[in-house]
């Protein structure tokens, strides 16, 4: 179950030539894919591509219908290889992946698909995730696209340049026998415009008819000698076609005036609204990007175009170049181009802006009015050159670190491990990508290192020590990304002696609650229902347990302990189960509001602590770590500590209570039963109860009084 439907949203994709196509940038993109004419498209979820896959997958039906292939990829790798359609036969394929990471492990299939070329157009689209608010290491897709020669696109966040962007990927593929990489931000996926539609396009050639008329070209296969001429070639006819492209086409853009006061800048498509936002602020510019001073938007990052810098910088004491990240690799090549052309021009960049961090509309409002200092004093607003920019907003705002949602499966498993490790000491444990991830933060303070996507059992395959175990966590969209293989596949040859926690929430969770092997939903389109024990146990694992419920605390520190103290040498594979409650809510809570609207019994529990008995220890909040449960003061005024409590978003998971049981903590926690639409038996049952519990009570009050006097 994906965390967003787009069932209402593809109807969109039928939209004809001269109608307007409104939605969201991940739409558009799957839109000008069918203009394009595109025959396949695959790929591997992953912010913030996840939802254009899930835009992919229910888009299925119309896919078919114009007979473009769909695949839902194991791996970045598996979607890159799938590009070798567009080697030998003219067919247009369009893959996609969260980047930097993705492009990490597609990077095998990317360096023989660069160096082969391509016949067809072949479209990598990434998601590049940079910046403070991204959940990966701070590299950029840029290397890449240099590394193996690829053509980078980075177009301005609106729907029309990002349509325009797919399209003339294609073509320039085409043009430069060279596959293409165009490159989202988190923004461009999901702001919404609107454009101008064309008819969808249904491919001239399709999978189906390429592979009953199989075309072989040694020449395009990386082996020698081959593979020494694909460079020449590189050099000789794909780099001059593909630069060639981007200038007649002219892909790049230039805005505000030819010239003025001898000052220019240079920015990547992507950074081009930010741009425009902080011009705004420096009155250099207004909401139509009517901009006084020159800007030379490249929507092509890679290559360069030699002909279009010098033309841009010839008349100009300095440029400022507005590139995002480090290595700075653009202003470099701007420096070589105009020193080439022997220009005076002076180019300007990290020295005036962040080497590294996200560059918002703040950061470079206050690096332009440093630049604007330095060369054209005049131009800087009255206010801005009197005082200091005030500090971002950003810098304002109290941190909120990433942690577990409200009755997440996975935090009983941390619980346990930090139960185990009362017992047994500390081990080291190695971590994975995914939500379990946040166990590293606290309370836990679970996880020394993580090494990438279904890599965590990997990472502990060094610790082979006759002393302690190391732990490995992986999730199920890890273990079958790569885990299996790179995991327990290797940990079973090596006989391994370490303890890996898989984490089976039912699909890949992290990144949107995407449909996996192992997943119980019934999916129509993609086989499911392929136990992970059953894979472990077929790649040799041995000791292999199964827990049916991540909540059931006590059985699930129990079998970590014997995973870790049993003398049963080789890798011990512990599969815990238990549904992403975030998915399970937004399944059930429609359903039990439909059902408490139509009159139906429904009950609720959730769980709450009694303040008279509550110690204000806290240990079952540090043992736990659930966002509803926090503290308030304490009722009883001759005690100090405040104590524990449970908020109204509580979902009932009872992990509260099982902490309290499994530590031997206070009795303190309760549970109740919250009942819809009650009968009438059951309402006078309770009135009964009150009023038997009210009459106590007040005998109990008057009794306190009596004996006060």
């Amino acid at each position: 179950m994906a965390e967003r439907s787009f069932k209402a949203e593809v109807k969109k994709l039928t939209a004809g030539a001269g109608e307007t196509f409104h939605g969201e940038g991940i739409l558009a993109v799957t839109k000008a894919l069918l203009q394009s004419g595109v025959a396949y498209v695959g790929g591997y979820q992953g912010s913030p591509i996840s939802h254009l896959m899930d835009v992919f997958a229910d888009a299925n039906d119309l896919l078919e219908s114009l007979d473009v292939h769909f695949e839902a990829s194991a791996s970045e790798a598996t979607a890159a290889a799938m590009l070798a359609a567009s080697v030998n036969y003219p067919l247009r394929g369009a893959v996609a992946w969260k980047s930097v990471v993705g492009t990490n492990v597609a990077s095998d299939a990317l360096s023989n698909v660069a160096s082969g070329g391509v016949t067809g157009g072949a479209l990598i689209i990434v998601g590049e995730d940079y910046g403070e608010g991204s959940s990966i290491m701070q590299e950029r897709t840029h290397a890449f696209a240099m590394k193996s020669q690829m053509w980078l696109l980075d177009p301005r966040p609106n729907l029309p340049s990002i349509v325009e962007a797919v399209e003339q990927g294609f073509a320039l593929s085409e043009a430069s026998n060279t596959p293409v990489m165009l490159q989202l931000r988190v923004r461009s996926c999901h702001m919404t415009g609107s454009f101008v539609a064309k008819d969808n396009v249904r491919p001239p050639l399709t999978v189906s008819q390429a592979a009953a008329a199989p075309v072989r070209d040694l020449d395009r296969i990386v082996l020698p000698p081959a593979n020494f001429l694909h460079e020449v070639e590189k050099i000789e006819k794909r780099w001059p076609a593909g630069i060639a492209y981007v200038r007649d086409h002219r892909l790049n853009e230039w805005f505000g005036p030819d010239q003025a006061h001898g000052i220019g800048i240079i920015v990547q498509g992507g950074l081009y609204n930010n741009l425009n936002r902080a011009m705004e602020l420096l009155r250099l510019s207004n909401s139509f990007g009517d901009s006084k001073v020159p800007i030379y938007c490249m929507n092509v990052t890679y290559p360069l175009i030699p002909e279009e810098v010098a033309a841009f910088c010839a008349d100009k004491q300095a440029v400022l170049v507005l590139e995002e990240g480090q290595p700075e690799f653009i202003e470099h090549e701007l420096n070589t181009l105009v020193r080439r052309a022997d220009l005076p021009c002076r180019i300007v960049g990290k020295d005036m802006l962040p080497r590294a961090g996200e560059y918002s509309a703040q950061v470079i409002r206050d690096s332009i009015a440093t630049f604007l200092r330095a060369y054209v004093p005049a131009l800087v607003p009255a206010e801005v050159a009197a005082d200091p920019l005030p500090a971002p907003i950003a810098a304002q705002i109290p941190q909120r670190p990433a942690g577990f949602c409200t009755g997440c499966p996975e935090r009983p498993i941390f619980t346990a491990m930090k139960l185990v490790e009362r017992e047994l000491g500390p081990a080291h444990v190695s971590a994975d990508i995914g939500c379990h991830l946040f166990s590293i933060l606290p309370p836990f303070n679970i996880g020394n290192t993580t090494m990438g996507y279904g890599l965590g059992a990997a990472g502990a395959s060094a610790f082979k020590t006759k002393d302690k175990r190391a732990i490995a966590i992986m999730g199920d969209g890890g273990f079958w990304h790569n885990g299996l293989t790179s995991g327990i596949g290797n940990a079973v040859f090596n006989k391994d002696d370490t303890v890996t926690v898989i984490i089976d929430n039912g699909y890949s969770a992290a990144t949107g609650g995407q449909d996996i092997l192992s997943s119980r939903a019934d999916n129509k389109a993609r086989v499911t229902g392929n136990p992970i024990e059953k894979a472990v146990r077929g790649v040799g694992g041995g000791w292999v347990r199964t827990l049916t419920r991540t909540y059931d605390l006590k059985r699930m520190r129990d079998t970590l302990r014997e995973a870790m103290t049993t003398p049963e040498k080789g890798p011990k594979v512990i599969v815990a189960q238990s549904e992403c409650m975030l998915n399970k809510q937004r399944r059930e809570k429609p359903l039990v509001r439909k059902a408490i609207k139509d009159g139906q019994r429904v009950v609720r529990e959730r769980f709450g602590v009694d303040s008279d008995t509550c110690t204000g220890d806290h240990s079952c909040i540090r043992l736990s770590g659930c966002p509803s449960l926090t503290i308030k003061p304490n009722p009883d005024p001759l005690r100090l500590d405040p104590v524990a409590h449970v908020e109204n978003s509580c979902v009932g998971c009872g992990l509260c209570g099982e902490v309290s049981h499994a530590a031997v903590l206070c009795p303190s926690f309760y549970r109740a039963s919250i009942v819809s639409n009650a009968g009438r038996w059951e309402k006078a049952r309770t009135k009964m109860r009150q009023a038997t519990i009210g009459w106590l009570q007040r005998r109990d009050d008057r009794a306190r009084s009596a004996r006060a006097f």
